[in-house]
Order: structure tokens, then sequence, then C-alpha cells
């Protein structure tokens, strides 16, 4: 009777123990494909180790071309030079500007002209002394201008001995005026626009010359428009 309990305690743990070790391997079985799954992961990770960084270039790039655009100074496609030694000739371009909606630019000289340069009593000074040389050419102390994307420009100055300041020859043959409108004024007390805008034109060589207008130190903003809307 022993004998046979003995047995069949024997075969009860056999059994227990057969049980036991395929729940084990289920467990290790589970275990072992949950490191596998992982390690797949890691491995499509590592093969392109720089996925989630390129989306984000990709997606910083464009944003970085929407900002340029969008801080892109765009130009209005016309443009008012002057060169005013008093403010006379600033007051009249500034006009045509805020008509026109155009970009403004001034020619300033490296050497400013004083009140004794200016002086056309004396025979000697320098502003007469420049009119006297149409060779001469002063410097101009602005930063140069881009022209690129204007097709029309009003040029303006001031009158001094009948002719335009040296300083305006200076600037025309500094550039190219090729397919570009050009559209001289001027300013004086009493003298007419004369040569100075033939003149320009001749020294600069490019670009398709209107004829010009002087306007007085008390030009009103419908005075210019008119003259502005009578271009077209």
């Amino acid at each position: 009777m022993k004998k046979k309990i003995s047995i069949l305690a024997l075969i009860m743990l056999v059994l227990g123990l057969s049980a036991c070790g395929k729940s084990d391997g289920q467990a290790t079985s589970g275990i072992t494909q949950s490191v596998k799954t992982e390690s797949s992961q890691e491995k499509k990770t590592e093969d392109n180790p720089n996925k989630e960084k390129d989306l984000a270039g990709a997606s910083g790039t464009t944003e970085g071309i929407t900002e340029s655009k969008d801080n892109t100074q765009q130009k209005s496609g016309t443009l008012v030079v002057y060169f005013s030694a008093t403010g006379t000739t600033r007051g009249v371009a500034e006009k045509i500007a805020g008509i026109t909606g155009a970009d403004i630019y001034e020619i300033k000289a490296a050497q400013e002209y004083s009140d004794a340069d200016l002086n056309w009593n004396d025979s000697d000074s320098r502003s007469t002394r420049e009119q006297n040389d149409s060779s001469v050419r002063p410097e101009i102390g602005s930063e140069a201008v881009s022209l690129d994307g204007y097709t029309t420009i009003y040029i303006g100055y001031p009158i001094w001995w009948g002719e335009e300041p040296r300083i305006m020859d200076t600037f025309v043959e500094s550039y190219s005026f090729d397919g570009i409108t050009m559209i001289p004024f001027c300013t004086s007390s009493s003298s007419g626009i004369g040569r100075s805008g033939e003149n320009l034109a001749d020294n600069a060589g490019s670009g398709t010359w209107l004829d010009g207008q002087r306007f007085g130190a008390g030009a009103s903003e419908d005075d210019i428009r008119s003259w502005i809307e009578g271009l077209k």
C-alpha cells in the first residue's frame, strides 16, 4: 500500500514539474518576444538615426524661407534721387515720393557745402569754381544705391549758374540706367531748367530721358501732382 502511495506521489510530482516547466517556458517565450520587439525597434531607429532630425530640419527650413520672404524689402519700381544743398530740392523730392509712392535716395556730398561755398557773388567760392569747370566731379559721400528693380527714376537738383551741380554729373556717370525712364526736375528762384537735363542724359549715356521740370521753393503738392499726371 505504501508502495502504491509513493508511486502515485511520484507521478503527481512529475506532472506538477511538467506543468511548471511549461508555464515557465511560456513566460520565457513572452520575455524573449518582448526583447526581440524592442531590439527590432531600436535597430530601425539606428538604421535612420536622423529621421526625426531630418523632419525637424525640413520644417525649420520652410519656416526660414517664409520668414526670409516676409522680411524681403520690396521695391516700389519708382525711385526719387535728389541732391539738395539748402533743403529746397528735398522738399519737392519728398512730395514727389509721397504722390508716387516711390522710394527716395539722397545724394550727399562727401564734403558738405557751406554757406561760403554757395556764395555765387564770390568768384572764388567752391561752387563758382566747380560750375566754371565742366570736368569737375565732386565726390559723393552717401552710400551707393542699387537700381535693380526700378523702371522710373525722378532725378532732382538745384540750378547753379544755369546748370546742374557737378555732383549730379558724378552720380549719372556712376550708374547704368538701361531700361529706366529718367525724369529730371530742378528747383530755382528764377532760372529755368535750361540744358541741365540734356547734360545729364549726355553724361549718363544710358536710360530714356524725358524733358525736365523746374519748380520754385513754394511749389504746392497740387502743382507737382499735375505735372506728374501730365507725364502719363
